[in-house]
């Protein structure tokens, strides 16, 4: 506990206790020089600062100790306010230091005290009156015992409920994370982190950090941990609440696991918890485990991951390597077997931190993970040894075909490749987890195992067969992912470059290295390089604009009449934001499944009538999923499939018209975690649309020209998935910078770069047509590369 101590120099005992102390502590002594107002924060919480000179730079001018700021917070404050006067000499311990923001202005020590919590202390005496009915010549200073009135020895918190939130106030709050994202670096010199919180109230609220340390951040590991915020205010923002961290911002995380250890997760050594923290814990934790609050745990071992999978992965960091300055490998296991071939990589050996060799039957277990851009930075400091948690890891699916090993006949091999996309949409990124962590322990348990079972078959590699497992170009281009080829191509390939030529004269089926430069490319405006795709029946069609999709919705806006709801379904009504007071918006009808409304569920799927395009965009933002519905003879109906038949966020899904039996009938959400494009259209009879990049190439070489499509590979090249370019204006940026690279406008045949590509013949019905399979372009800083993989 924080206490202001006033020194008695009649009682030696506490005297020399309080000195033991100090020389145990660092301190800061001087005058009190200035002391400044009391300001309540929320209930008992206060703030208060003073300014603070050395004693020896008052007797001498010429000193440069220039006076410092004592900022303190809680209680402590409070017993300063009551206690300590203006020319009082102080003692300061216990404390910490930060940068001053007011440095050039006050003229002031560039740094300020910041005393709170339980370590900090400050020990005070003052100097005597002069006594008036003393002669003159014996009067002088002496010094004096100060007796402090203590009213609590412990702060007291008070915590407000999400749904009693008011904007201005700052307050200190509970919350279970339904949403988070882990610190990434911001514009300025701090680190920011994003999270999402709810409570009993069943309202959400979003969360906004911004610190320059990254242990000064919420340590979450996973959705359904619990996180403590003092000092947070909350403002406005798109007419919904927000927290954002205020001066003196502390933070505790508790795992969400109902029974689970109460163990807070800090960087403070100091923090206030009592009995009272740990009830409102225990409660948050059953309250979230009877609501099915979350989603089922993306987590999963190496050996059930599928293709095509975005998941978590808990593993433990082998080796690193840097690739270049955009991508870093990372050699994991978990002590399990991926059930499917992994992508075979290629390093500079001097590149590698870690252990040169693995047993032959760990490296069967070992995983390789290229991690990309900002990544790039998280992966540096990485220690072998460390155990990881990686978020919105991504299993791309890869395939070549090569000659049989027992005849000319070509036999496919499929592979998986593990990737860390750049950004931060969805969580992405990656946390070192603790020793103590109940996902750790589990893992070392897995891997004790392994080991046990293999301890007297551990064959350590020697030199030349690691250099083997390091560098040799692997069998196929398709295990080839690593091999960084350059625009003036660097390495080596077991495929030899085939001029165009040689190419158009290929058979269907192989697949052939070329060095090409781009000479155009189709469409021009990439947002018609778009597609949505129907797995089922193979047909493509474009993304409707939004002048089309606007009189879809104005249309069928004009047509609702009356209609019955369902008997499964309840009716209500929706105000939407107006654009000024003098127009509030209008008010919509909205149904709701009975079930879901009486799970409390009642954000996660609406149905929405009336509404135009605009206003059923501006309702995503409160409200998970929306499907829109009009009236159609007295009954509801979804919207022309050529509209979206699902909105979330900013992301639209659309249905095929030729394979879907679309119809509103009752849905049951019984155990389902999370209420998704997959369950609706399900629940709808909706054959869901992928969407698809689909561009035409014409390559050239000293010996042809050839068009060439770029497709199945399209997001293996972009390093973007289609979905993210049909919602994300990063990622189509992202498109144009590398097209913009790969064929400036504007340029000469001599400017365009070289690029290294691999290339699959296929035929159609009446000819053979040519595809760009298995290569990435990588963009470095300053400029971009082709990567064959």
């Amino acid at each position: 506990m924080a206490d202001v101590v006033a020194e008695r120099p009649e009682d030696s005992d506490r005297t020399h206790q309080h000195q033991h102390r100090l020389l145990q502590q660092s301190s800061q002594g001087g005058k009190v020089v200035h002391k400044g107002p009391l300001v309540p924060l929320e209930d008992d919480d206060f703030i208060l600062k003073a300014v603070i000179q050395e004693e020896d730079t008052q007797q001498s001018p010429s000193s440069q100790n220039p006076p410092i700021n004592a900022v303190l917070l809680g209680a402590l404050a409070k017993d300063f306010s009551q206690a300590v006067n203006q020319g009082d000499v102080v003692v300061a311990s216990g404390f910490t230091v930060s940068k001053s923001p007011t440095v050039r202005k006050d003229k002031r020590h560039p740094y300020n005290l910041m005393l709170s919590g339980d370590d900090a202390c400050i020990y005070v005496s003052r100097l005597l009156p002069p006594d008036n009915r003393s002669p003159p010549a014996k009067r002088k200073s002496s010094t004096v015992p100060a007796e402090v009135s203590r009213t609590s020895n412990n702060p007291k918190y008070t915590y407000v409920h999400l749904g009693d939130l008011k904007a201005g106030t700052v307050v200190n709050v509970y919350g279970v994370v339904v949403f988070f994202k882990q610190p990434f670096q911001s514009r300025g010199t701090d680190f920011c982190s994003s999270l999402k919180i709810t409570d009993q109230s069943n309202q959400k609220i979003s969360c906004t950090v911004f610190c320059k340390e990254l242990k000064n951040h919420p340590q979450i590991f996973q959705n359904g941990d619990i996180v403590r915020m003092h000092r947070v205010k909350a403002q406005r923002y798109n007419d919904s609440l927000m927290l954002v961290n205020t001066f003196g911002f502390s933070v505790l995380t508790f795992d969400g696991t109902v029974g689970a250890d109460i163990e807070p997760r800090t960087s403070s050594s100091s923090f206030h918890f009592t009995q009272e923290d740990r009830r409102t814990v225990e409660e948050l934790r059953s309250w979230a485990a009877s609501q099915a609050l979350l989603a089922p745990a993306p987590t999963i071992p190496l050996s059930a991951v599928q293709p095509k999978a975005y998941f978590d992965l808990t593993c433990q960091l082998l080796a690193k390597a840097t690739v270049d300055s955009t991508c870093t490998l990372l050699r994991v296991w978990d002590g399990t077997r991926c059930p499917h071939n992994l992508l075979k990589v290629t390093v500079n050996p001097n590149t590698v931190e870690g252990p040169t060799s693995f047993s032959v039957e760990q490296e069967r277990l070992i995983a390789n993970i290229l991690v990309y851009d900002n990544h790039v930075h998280s992966a540096h400091p990485l220690k072998p040894g460390d155990f990881l948690r990686i978020y919105n890891l991504r299993a791309i699916p890869g395939s070549i075909k090569m000659a049989g090993l027992t005849s000319s006949r070509q036999e496919e091999e499929d592979h998986l490749a593990f990737h860390l996309h750049g950004g931060t949409g969805y969580g992405r990124g990656i946390r070192v987890l603790p020793g103590n962590s109940p996902d750790v322990q589990e893992l070392k348990r897995v891997i004790e195992v392994f080991q046990e079972f293999n301890q007297n078959n551990i064959h350590k590699l020697n030199d030349s067969e690691f250099f083997e497992v390091w560098s040799t170009p692997p069998e196929s281009p398709a295990a080839d992912a690593l091999m960084r080829c350059s625009t003036e191509r660097s390495c080596d390939h077991t495929l030899s470059p085939v001029t165009l030529s040689q190419l158009r004269q290929s058979l269907p089926g192989a697949v052939h290295h070329v060095r090409v430069q781009l000479r155009s490319y189709e469409p021009r405006r990439l947002h018609q390089a778009l597609k949505l795709y129907c797995s089922k029946c193979t047909s493509m069609q474009d993304v409707p604009d939004e002048e089309v999709l606007a009189g879809i919705f104005s249309e069928a806006s004009r047509e609702s009449g009356a209609c019955s709801p369902p008997p499964w379904m309840v009716s209500g009504k929706v105000r939407v934001p107006g654009s000024s007071l003098r127009s509030p918006g209008r008010t919509l009808s909205v149904h709701l499944s009975t079930e879901l409304m009486f799970a409390g569920k009642t954000k996660d799927l609406i149905l929405l009538t009336g509404a135009t395009l605009q206003e059923t965009c501006q309702l995503t933002a409160g409200y998970m999923n929306i499907v829109p519905v009009r009236s159609s003879g007295g009954h509801l109906a979804l919207l022309d499939m050529a509209a979206p038949f699902l909105f979330r966020g900013k992301k639209r899904f659309y249905g095929c018209r030729r394979c879907s039996e679309a119809s509103l009938r009752e849905h049951s959400a019984e155990g389902v975690q999370l209420i998704d494009e997959k369950f609706i259209a399900d629940a709808f009879g909706v054959q869901l649309l992928q969407f698809v990049l689909v561009m035409k190439f014409e390559l050239q070489d000293a010996s042809d020209t050839l068009d060439v499509f770029l497709w199945r590979d399209a997001e293996l090249f972009f390093s973007v998935s289609a979905e993210d370019v049909a919602a994300n204006q990063e990622a189509q940026n992202s498109i144009h910078q590398t097209m913009d690279f790969l064929c400036p406008p504007g340029s000469t045949t001599g400017e365009r770069p070289w690029l290294d590509l691999y290339v699959t013949a296929y035929q159609t019905d009446d000819h053979t047509c040519f595809q760009i399979c298995q290569t990435t372009v990588t963009k470095p800083s300053s400029r971009s590369k082709v990567t064959t993989e």
